[in-house]
């Protein structure tokens, strides 16, 4: 990792492009978390992108509302409009504004659950401007469960979030990890320490069944779904990995990006792949 002194600010470029060193900035400090949040704030006005600790693994934010920045985040991780990532929010209380509808089991698991390792994918607001890629009409959710991510949330309002690691390679658990993969694409770095759970978000789909169903297994268990939502349908079981294959992205799931999982075509949306689940 370089040292901060060489650390500086990017100034602004076409998507995909970073000149200059990133800067890499603490939020583990209380002391300083403050002006480290207002920083990346700005970046993020700026249209840049910025790497920040989730309580699942490392994410890769943009404004969720600048398709340009979107764009670039896509760019970062190597892959395309195909795969479109979830958006984190500070608070559940922001979900009525991007959602059309939140079915009754949605809402008792999101009271239950969030902040935490679980992603709701719904049928987006007809009038909601975000670009995000080629979502089919739905937008996946989640609210983390780690302070600076949400303190930086409530900053910009939603952010556009997938895993801080390029596509099909393991996701950042560390800030030194999500530097190595996306280096200068990214302008400002957040580092939280170590990630807490090391492990995807749990995707559940309420844009085409209002029972649900789950499209990736990750950080919360079908048990714990049922005891809040019994209609949830879990996910089927897949053939076991190959022995001896490492596991990546693709494999495991990164996070939150939860909507990154490109599989699952929900109601023909990618909200969801469970792919690298993202920090999102």
């Amino acid at each position: 990792m370089r040292g901060m002194d060489e650390m500086t600010t990017a100034e602004e470029s076409d998507p995909g492009e970073q000149p200059g060193a990133p800067e890499v900035l603490d939020v583990t400090d209380p002391q300083i978390r403050v002006d480290s949040l207002r920083r990346a704030a700005e970046a993020l006005k700026e249209g840049e992108c910025v790497v920040l600790p989730t309580d699942t693994v490392y994410g890769i934010g943009a404004d969720a509302l600048d398709p340009l920045a979107v764009q670039r985040l896509l760019m970062a991780k190597g892959r395309g409009r195909d795969m479109p990532p979830p958006v984190l929010i500070g608070d559940a209380a922001v979900l009525p504004a991007l959602c059309d509808r939140v079915p009754a089991a949605a809402r008792d698991l999101a009271e239950a659950f969030w902040p935490g390792g679980l992603t709701l994918i719904f049928r987006a607001q007809e009038d909601l401007t975000m670009d995000l890629g080629e979502t089919n009409g739905t937008i996946a959710v989640r609210v983390p469960d780690q302070d600076a991510a949400r303190d930086l949330l409530r900053i910009t309002g939603p952010l556009a979030v997938s895993s801080a690691n390029k596509s099909g390679h393991p996701a950042a658990l560390e800030i030194g990890d999500a530097l190595s993969q996306l280096g200068t694409s990214v302008a400002v770095y957040l580092d939280g320490g170590p990630s807490r759970i090391g492990e995807s978000s749990t995707i559940i789909d309420f844009a085409s069944d209002d029972a649900g169903k789950v499209l990736r297994q990750g950080a919360l268990s079908i048990e714990d779904i049922h005891r809040v939502a019994p209609d949830v349908v879990p996910l089927d079981p897949e053939p076991a990995e190959d022995a001896g294959e490492e596991p990546t992205e693709e494999t495991t799931g990164s996070e939150d990006g939860a909507a990154e999982a490109g599989e699952p075509d929900t109601a023909g949306s990618d909200s969801a792949e469970p792919e690298n689940g993202e920090a999102g």
